[in-house]
């Protein structure tokens, strides 16, 4: 086999197509149920062989240093396998930042990826899961990506039916959303309608967008909604301008729409651009 010097990975975003809160681990953190879905908005991570180990961001407004987590996913990755070696990394970003969308989850998962192709190392991806969980909760979604049920923290994982076509608007709004502020203000008695996780997994093996979109929820949206009321209007700009739902994705600010065509979609994207509440505004659709 021909020695690689360089690997091309393309990282998708994702979004939480349902995201329940159903209690608390004995670790402190939440206890989740979500059903998550990649997206064609993906970032372009490129690795080369180096003697050292590099992070570049061009036109990224994000400073490289060491605690991104593409270079904490290369050291782990070189850690758990003894591979004396270095590589360099340059993340081509798309995705917004700090936006509920696992943009530095995928970037980290896609790392791993890239290393394990580039150096030959035949890792399986439940141990590249393994080695994710341990730099990000999103990271192991990310290894897997598509369709998937996702519970605890985010870990346990399994694959579902993949979701039928659907034409996804994203919109995110000038605003960076603390996702641990999010969790802390989540009062979970005070949850008074909970996603139907079952109905939203039968509507993708129906392969009903319309039962898809109409069965999304995300009880973060108690607490992120009220604090930043632009999320809303967004939301309810999407809905008059012919999306069949819209929602917050994780614990924000991002806001997606599920619409039933491309010109519909297109028509929102012009509304949003010119209206300003949002000025990153793309056309997605899902990634199987």
């Amino acid at each position: 086999m021909a020695r690689l010097n360089c690997v091309t990975v393309l990282a998708p975003a994702k979004l939480n197509l349902a995201l329940d809160v159903v209690g608390l681990l004995p670790s402190g953190y939440h206890d989740l149920d979500m059903t998550m879905q990649a997206i064609t908005l993906y970032e372009r991570v490129v690795l080369r062989r180096s003697p050292y180990l590099n992070l570049r961001l061009p036109g990224s407004l994000v400073a490289p240093n060491n605690k991104n987590t593409a270079i904490k996913a290369a050291l782990a990755f070189f850690d758990y396998t003894g591979l004396l070696a270095g590589v360099d990394i340059t993340i081509y970003k798309n995705t917004p930042v700090r936006a509920g969308m696992a943009g530095g989850s995928t970037d980290a998962a896609s790392t791993m990826f890239g290393v394990n192709r580039l150096f030959g190392l035949n890792l399986s991806m439940g141990k590249m899961m393994e080695l994710g969980v341990r730099l990000g909760a999103d990271v192991p979604y990310c290894v897997m990506r598509g369709t998937a049920l996702a519970e605890g923290i985010g870990e346990k994982l399994t694959r579902i039916t993949p979701v039928p076509h659907m034409w996804i608007l994203i919109a995110k709004p000038q605003i960076n959303v603390s996702t641990r502020l999010v969790y802390e203000q989540l009062d979970m008695g005070g949850i008074q309608k909970h996603p139907d996780i079952d109905g939203i997994i039968r509507a993708i093996e129906a392969q009903d967008v319309v039962r898809i979109a109409q069965s999304m929820g995300n009880v973060l949206e108690n607490v992120t909604v009220p604090l930043y009321p632009v999320i809303e209007t967004i939301k309810q700009d999407m809905l008059s301008h012919g999306a069949i739902n819209a929602m917050m994705s994780g614990s924000g600010p991002t806001v997606f729409g599920i619409f039933p065509d491309e010109q519909t979609t297109l028509a929102c994207q012009a509304f949003l651009k010119k209206k300003g509440d949002a000025r990153q505004v793309y056309i997605t659709e899902n990634f199987n």
